[in-house]
């Protein structure tokens, strides 16, 4: 496939699921700015050409990886880990069975070795809220990232604010952890409520070929098979009700951000990283 930007798509060989959140419009009549914060999927498979697009391209400087360790080690080194102007940060915002301080220092041919015990019951998304009982299984994977990982997904935030250029968030995916790191991230810039649903909803369009790309890979095969696609495809309603409990019980994403750290300044510092 040849890469190509069909609207907010960056259409690359090596990946189904990468968008740019720029174009998005803001509640006080602005847009959010292209070029600076992508979405994705896994980055395991990119081409030669691929790489080459994000880096001189977009001028990609910038990794925020939310896999566990077991998926990364398992996945192995992706291409863009050979290029030294890009700088990879780890932030699982699923809990780990094992400890790497610096998971990227970890090499493949370890991974017999240091895979944490446990790993396949946190390889995917399934972390739970407590006291959500009522709550759809998407909607409370979602609060337990912010209940158990606030450390993390304030952490991705935080590391975004401070890029020297173009930053990709993914995960497997590219739509359950990566979805609630871009919706918090959007908030932030000012679009409203419907559009970061909107946003978080555009995985449906592709879910077909996703699922057929992440069945590819031995690490994700298994789940991928065992449910049918319709299980794995995004609802509207799933970030809407997450979006609507953040209110109730927050006063919005802007206070659940106060709340844990990431206060007016570093919020003004990614504000500026996603507007003009």
């Amino acid at each position: 496939m040849t890469s190509t930007r069909t609207g907010r798509w960056v259409r690359l060989d090596g990946t189904t699921n990468t968008r740019d959140l720029g174009g998005l419009p803001t509640s006080d009549g602005g847009r959010t700015a292209a070029g600076r914060i992508l979405r994705s999927d896994n980055l395991q498979t990119l081409s030669g050409d691929d790489v080459e697009r994000l880096v001189r391209g977009v001028g990609l400087r910038q990794v925020i990886d939310l896999r566990t360790t077991a998926e990364i080690l398992l996945e192995g080194r992706g291409p863009l880990r050979r290029v030294p102007d890009v700088e990879h940060r780890h932030f699982s915002l699923l809990p780990e069975r094992g400890h790497h301080t610096d998971v990227f220092a970890v090499e493949e041919d370890d991974v017999a070795l240091d895979l944490p015990a446990g790993w396949a019951e946190s390889l995917l998304p399934r972390q739970v809220a407590e006291h959500d009982e009522g709550e759809h299984p998407a909607v409370r994977s979602y609060l337990g990232y912010l209940g158990h990982r606030a450390d993390n997904v304030v952490g991705a935030l935080r590391a975004l604010t401070r890029a020297p250029g173009a930053s990709v968030v993914h995960c497997a995916a590219g739509k359950d952890r990566t979805g609630v790191v871009c919706a918090l991230s959007l908030a932030v810039a000012g679009v409203p409520h419907e559009e970061i649903v909107a946003d978080y909803a555009m995985t449906a369009e592709i879910i077909d070929a996703l699922v057929a790309k992440l069945a590819a890979s031995p690490t994700y095969a298994d789940d991928m098979v065992s449910r049918d696609v319709a299980s794995h495809t995004p609802r509207a309603e799933t970030m809407d009700r997450v979006l609507t409990l953040l209110d109730e019980r927050h006063g919005g994403p802007i206070g659940w951000l106060h709340a844990h750290g990431f206060g007016a300044d570093e919020q003004a510092a990614l504000r500026a990283r996603l507007r003009d």
